[in-house]
């Protein structure tokens, strides 16, 4: 009875060192990296690109495929470069779909991913694959219950009608996102209409034009060719913005459209980010804002958004304007007690904007300035010209001595309540500003404020 007990053990012991010499030694004696060539091939035929794979490993507990240095090249319609790169790629396989013959990854995790979109303007994108639409499976892989990226980053760019690269239009580096029910065969397939996975998103640094927002926090959805960035949250000119971004990029053009509640944005950060903005304005920013539009192949590819918002701006100057200055030459008299001090300074601009045609308008502004309050409406070009087209009524805030009144009501002042008021028109460009007086009652009429 003890000898059988021994021998018992004595199995036991033998099946255990087996079973730890498989975990270590066997992956080494399994040696999956002879068969990259054939992998390879494989990858190719299905994907109509070029592949390239570093190396290949297999660890088990669990049964994992490991791919170093992976890559997919951009077919040969698009400019030399890659579709994807990825430092490291860990699959998880399914041992007991592996039993009936069926490959099934059950998670991936990608370090180090670069994913470089870029639409051709006849349509397609670099990241699809040509044959899917003959074919619904040309890839033997099912849908993938998670997806971890760390550490990614994206590049979304159009090619120019002459096929030559045109200029990036977004992209987000510093990327660690977490999807599930990802599904591979939908996002490369052009004609799928599946929903292919969603989860959350974190990136340090997001770009879309020449806006940049930091430390983003969002959900992400993708589904039938849209991209749904929801509950984003992000810094933004040391600001905060929260709101939603969608991609449509079922045509030809990609179409976008975003909502957006800013709260303290710093205006002169904000401007220095654009051709020509840098020290233009100051002040604190906050609002609402929608936008929206078709992202085209050319080099304005972000020149045909609209869209409309409210934003109201604090305790800032608009240097060029040097409101207060100019509307003193324009009266003719200069002792108006705080109105002649900081001259481009204003206390609170409140405004309504709308962008259509490269041209921002504004049917109703406000500014209390210091000892100047001004209403206006206007529009400001956004095509390069940067040309101005404002007019507006001025009232200096502080009642005026009888000879002051006098000469500026000769200069074309009226009063009111004791305080003058004038209209005025603002012409040129934003660097050069050009102000006139308004003529006629119309222009007062057409900038009073409604009751």
């Amino acid at each position: 009875m003890a000898m059988r007990r021994r021998t018992g053990l004595i199995f036991v012991g033998i099946a255990a060192l087996l079973l730890l010499a498989l975990v270590f030694i066997g992956p080494t004696l399994i040696k999956v990296d002879r068969y990259r060539p054939q992998v390879i091939a494989f990858l190719q035929d299905k994907t109509g690109k070029q592949v390239e794979i570093g190396r290949l490993a297999l660890t088990f507990f669990p049964l994992s495929i490991h791919i170093d240095n992976f890559g997919v090249k951009n077919p040969p319609i698009f400019p030399r470069g890659y579709v994807v790169q990825v430092a490291r790629i860990d699959a998880e396989l399914s041992v007991g779909a592996l039993l009936h013959h069926q490959v099934v990854i059950k998670s991936i995790v990608l370090e180090d991913p670069i994913l470089n979109m870029t639409s051709d303007p006849d349509g397609p994108w670099n990241f699809e694959n040509p044959q899917a639409r003959a074919s619904q499976n040309t890839l033997p892989l099912g849908v993938i219950s998670r997806v971890q990226i760390k550490r990614g980053q994206l590049i979304a760019s159009n090619l120019l009608p002459s096929d030559a690269a045109g200029p990036i239009f977004f992209e987000a580096h510093d990327i660690s996102c977490d999807l599930e029910q990802v599904n591979l065969m939908g996002i490369i397939n052009p004609s799928s209409s599946s929903k292919d996975g969603q989860g959350s998103l974190k990136a340090g640094l997001l770009r879309f034009g020449s806006v940049e927002a930091r430390n983003l926090e969002s959900k992400l959805r993708l589904e039938s060719r849209h991209v749904f960035f929801t509950e984003v949250e992000a810094e933004v000119y040391g600001g905060r913005a929260v709101g939603d971004l969608t991609f449509d990029l079922l045509g030809k053009n990609v179409n976008f459209k975003t909502s957006a509640r800013l709260n303290g944005i710093n205006v002169a950060q904000l401007l220095a980010a654009f051709p020509n903005g840098a020290g233009k304005m100051t002040g604190k920013m906050e609002g609402d804002i929608k936008l929206a539009g078709e992202i085209l192949h050319s080099l304005r590819p972000l020149a045909g958004i609209h869209g409309a918002g409210h934003v109201t701006v604090r305790n800032g100057q608009v240097p060029s304007l040097k409101l207060n200055a100019n509307l003193m030459k324009l009266a003719h008299f200069n002792d108006l007690g705080p109105a002649k001090n900081d001259p481009s300074a204003f206390n609170l601009i409140t405004t309504d904007l709308e962008l259509d045609n490269q041209r921002i308008s504004s049917r109703v502004i406000d500014i209390d300035g210091y000892g100047v309050d001004v209403d206006g409406s206007g529009s400001v070009s956004v095509s390069g010209s940067d040309e101005l087209n404002y007019r507006g009524l001025a009232e200096i805030t502080t009642k005026e001595s009888f000879f002051t009144n006098t000469v500026a009501r000769l200069s074309g002042a009226s009063l009111k309540d004791g305080k003058l008021q004038f209209p005025f028109r603002i012409g040129g460009t934003i660097n050069s500003p050009v102000f006139s007086k308004g003529k006629g009652d119309k222009d007062v009429d057409a900038v009073q404020k409604p009751q």
